[in-house]
């Protein structure tokens, strides 16, 4: 088991949901802690909320992953605070509820922009050091969505699908050069995602699911995240009775795609 006592580790979407859970998790555990997002008052917040040996041991760097051309630039600020990253978690992300076809298509660019290409740029610009450091470990927070479509969540069952594709074939290539990747999959968790998820014109939604109401506590899918990490992991799916979707696809196709349709939207 690899232990992240000791780790420098950099948390995008580290200002909420289950990035901000996992930055107070891993404060308690003797980490070096990198926090970004968007908003730097947010940010200041977590910092503030650690003990302060952990505040001593993080840095906040704001950045904004739907900027492109400023995000290499960014990952040299983050090698530079410590000297090295040992972990990346890619938790910053956008979700979305509109129908495919009523979808402006600049929503579904933004969406793959913060979700996709944003951690592709930052594992390309970090993954360098990290082979020449000899380790390395890259943690992309996925969804069940990244297994399986459902309505109203196209652009963003698409960006996940992505991350799993890129990722899963990263893992092959690297793994001589001791690069760890955990693709993680929740199901249903409790945060603001859904509120903050991007209706067909691109506005927020502002709207609580009730299955995200319903769902794990961010701070227990945290502790299982860190639990994966430490594990070495592939991947790590988790969530209620949502995670039987996977696997009803997998063996049960024909009946998945009939329960799909049916699923509740918005």
């Amino acid at each position: 088991m690899a232990k992240v006592n000791g780790k420098v580790i950099w948390i995008t979407g580290a200002s909420s949901g289950i990035g901000k859970a996992l930055a107070k998790e891993l404060a308690q555990k003797g980490t070096q802690l990198i926090l970004s997002s968007r908003q730097d008052e947010a940010l200041q917040a977590v910092q503030n909320s650690f003990p302060a040996a952990a505040r001593e041991n993080s840095r906040i760097l704001p950045l904004d992953l739907a900027q492109p051309e400023t995000l290499e630039a960014k990952a040299n600020e983050a090698l530079a605070m410590f000297g090295r990253i040992d972990i990346l978690i890619h938790s910053g992300g956008i979700s979305q509820r509109g129908m495919a076809l009523d979808t402006k298509i600049t929503v579904d660019r933004r969406i793959m922009e913060v979700n996709y290409f944003g951690a592709i740029i930052l594992t390309k610009a970090v993954l360098p050091s990290m082979i020449a450091n000899g380790f390395g470990h890259l943690v992309p927070i996925s969804s069940l969505v990244g297994k399986f479509g459902s309505p109203f969540r196209s652009g963003y069952a698409a960006s996940k699908h992505a991350l799993h594709g890129f990722f899963d074939s990263l893992r092959a290539e690297t793994y001589q050069q001791n690069i760890l990747i955990t693709l993680v999959t929740p199901g249903f968790v409790q945060t603001n995602v859904s509120l903050n998820a991007l209706t067909e014109d691109g506005k927020e939604l502002n709207q609580m699911d009730e299955g995200q109401q319903k769902g794990m506590r961010a701070e227990d899918c945290a502790r299982k995240i860190i639990s994966g990490i430490e594990q070495e992991k592939n991947e790590l799916l988790m969530g209620g009775k949502e995670v039987l979707a996977v696997y009803l696809k997998r063996f049960f196709p024909g009946l998945f795609a009939r329960v799909i349709r049916k699923a509740k939207v918005r």
